[in-house]
């Protein structure tokens, strides 16, 4: 099932390694550099998924995105997961409150990314 996936990331050899690993299925996939530029996009694109980065610079960081995301209906009430070197059990909690339907850890192998992905996917999507 295709799916408009936006990449918000602002590291550029890791959105390579995300865009490398989805490309296999037939997704759509948009990326951006940081939370600003990630917010334009999903009020542009309105994408399915969201593969956010918790720490980025800004004016907002990840767990900002994500709450506006997730508390804004018009934008179409994506998936979200949130990737972050941060694994602390408080980043964790930060990252669920924020909104967001799964937590990445740094780094991440090709196939996890997959696995949570696909398991959002089965959790019944409402919009």
């Amino acid at each position: 099932m295709s799916q408009r996936i936006l990449i918000i990331e602002d590291h550029a050899d890791i959105r390579r390694l995300i865009r490398m690993t989805l490309e296999f299925e037939d997704h759509e996939i948009h990326e951006a550099v940081n939370a600003d530029e990630g917010l334009a996009a999903v009020q542009q694109w309105r994408p399915q998924l969201l593969l956010l980065d918790v720490m980025m610079p800004g004016s907002m960081d990840g767990l900002e995105l994500c709450r506006r995301v997730k508390s804004d209906p018009a934008l179409g009430r994506p998936w979200v997961v949130l990737l972050t070197a941060r694994g602390q059990s408080q980043d964790i909690e930060a990252g669920m409150m924020a909104g967001a339907d799964a937590y990445l850890l740094k780094p991440f192998s090709p196939l996890k990314l997959i696995e949570t992905i696909n398991s959002l996917g089965t959790a019944g999507a409402t919009s």
